[in-house]
């Protein structure tokens, strides 16, 4: 009888397996179908890992490294972090705390004696970390990001020139993302330590962790399994900006592959890299959902919401996207280059996919189908098309970015009537974004228009009174 049932409970067991099993091939399969879809509709093209409770089962590289001279994508492809970078940041300071050389109540001042101290002394580590500070953000400044970026520069120097201007706010009265702040957290390491900001990280999370694959990227070095970086122009890939690395520094320049990343989630499981009340304090939203280097939000998945710790990061070329569901241990890493990549909405069907519920499949961009409308049949042929199509919500999506680019890119060709045309349609889609009048607005002065300029400019510092660059527009034409 002991036997019989044995037998019995053998069987069970192996039958349980069996179906996990089935269950786990049926997961890769529709993650792996998914991605294809996303990569078929230009949305993707990079590389994606995919984890469930410690274990990799999803690691694919999807399109070319190189397009011009078909180098695949692959795992252990090399992609730029852009914003993901502050986390590894905010661990580095998060360790010195711990050290007792950092205080999260110590004032910047306090480490940066070089920095103006009427501001130093008002702000402290942790409103830097939690974005908190109000010190306002240089890649807000379009000047700064259109002739400042090629320009090598020290971190002292660039504290000091860029990162040291007046308040948007009072420190820890409001939020505002800031890669001054992060960019700050950088020098604050290198002034604590006597070392380099790249040492330090090699020594106390890289060199650890075993993350040979990653590291902070310098523009004269030439990486192996390096991704190259593009913007995507409507289906159009062109190689990307060029920018120094110096000029992100500790907020955005460092690299990383799919599977090093997986290592990274790991060990933020164990006290390895951080004690467990050093997480807590990282974890934990100070304002917006944002603790120290991470995003904290409760995301919706079917009829439930499950707790994620995320960051996303976008720079020339390339765009990032870490989700860690640390309650169930599971783990999604996107990759990708080239700017602006649809990875938010292929994370989400990725987890609904983790959580057994459907994925909605990627929408194509109306802005793709209206630029070849356009040009095989004219500007009133392409709107008819777009407006037809637009109500088809399933598989059509408008998007604000996709349009204002068409926008520009006729503009550009001196098709500036069907750029006029094309930018109505944006601000009939999005009547609150100031920017799609400021669009239109520069689309009318670009024809002469002056009157119908005046108005949209009126309308977009009405709807953003910080819109700087419309102000001056408008000044210039108003004088006319």
């Amino acid at each position: 009888m002991r036997l019989f049932n044995r037998n019995i409970g053998s069987l069970f067991i192996a039958l349980s397996i069996f179906i996990l099993s089935l269950n786990a091939q049926d997961k890769v399969k529709q993650i792996d179908e998914l991605v294809q879809k996303y990569y078929e509709l230009g949305q993707i093209n990079g590389s994606v890992l995919v984890a469930e409770g410690g274990n990799i089962i999803y690691s694919k590289g999807i399109g070319f490294a190189d397009i011009e001279n078909k180098i695949a994508n692959k795992p252990d492809t090399k992609f730029r972090l852009a914003s993901v970078t502050k986390q590894f940041t905010a661990t580095l300071v998060m360790q010195l705390v711990e050290k007792g050389k950092i205080k999260l109540d110590g004032k910047l001042s306090d480490y940066l004696t070089y920095y103006r101290k009427d501001i130093g002394d008002k702000i402290t580590i942790h409103q830097i970390l939690s974005h908190t500070s109000g010190i306002a953000n240089y890649t807000d400044d379009a000047k700064f990001m259109q002739d400042e970026v090629k320009n090598k520069v020290a971190p002292r120097d660039f504290v000091l020139k860029y990162c040291s201007g007046e308040l948007v706010f009072e420190p820890g009265t409001s939020w505002a993302y800031s890669n001054s702040g992060y960019f700050i957290l950088g020098a604050v390491i290198e002034e604590v330590t006597g070392k380099t900001y790249e040492t330090v990280l090699k020594e106390n999370i890289l060199g650890p962790l075993g993350m040979t694959n990653s590291g902070y990227e310098h523009n004269d070095i030439a990486y192996e399994n390096y991704a190259k970086g593009y913007t995507n122009l409507l289906g159009e890939y062109m190689p990307a900006r060029f920018l120094e690395m110096t000029i992100p520094y500790s907020a955005g320049a460092l690299y990383s592959t799919v599977e090093d990343m997986f290592k990274w989630d790991q060990a933020l499981y164990g006290n390895t890299i951080l004690s467990d009340e050093s997480k807590e304090k990282m974890f934990t939203p100070v304002q917006n959902n944002y603790g120290y280097g991470w995003g904290i939000i409760e995301q919706p998945v079917g009829d439930v919401k499950v707790k994620v710790i995320t960051h996303s990061g976008g720079i020339f070329g390339f765009n990032s996207l870490i989700t860690r569901l640390v309650e169930d241990k599971k783990f999604v890493m996107v990759l990708n280059n080239f700017e602006n990549g649809n990875i938010s909405t292929l994370t989400k069907g990725i987890i609904n996919i983790l959580y057994g519920l459907e994925a909605s499949p990627p929408k194509q961009s109306l802005a793709i189908i209206l630029l070849k409308a356009i040009k095989e049949k004219g500007v009133a042929e392409g709107i008819n098309e777009y407006k037809a199509l637009k109500e088809d919500k399933t598989n059509y999506v408008v998007s604000e970015n996709d349009m204002n680019n068409l926008g520009y890119l006729l503009l550009q060709q001196g098709k500036v009537k069907e750029a006029i045309e094309v930018f109505k349609l944006n601000v009939e889609a999005f009547p609150e974004s100031f920017n799609v009048y400021d669009s239109l607005g520069e689309a009318y002065m670009t024809a002469g228009d002056n009157e119908n300029a005046i108005i949209n400019y009126k309308k977009s510092i009405e709807l953003n009174p910080n819109n700087d660059g419309g102000k001056k527009m408008l000044e210039k034409l108003e004088k006319k």
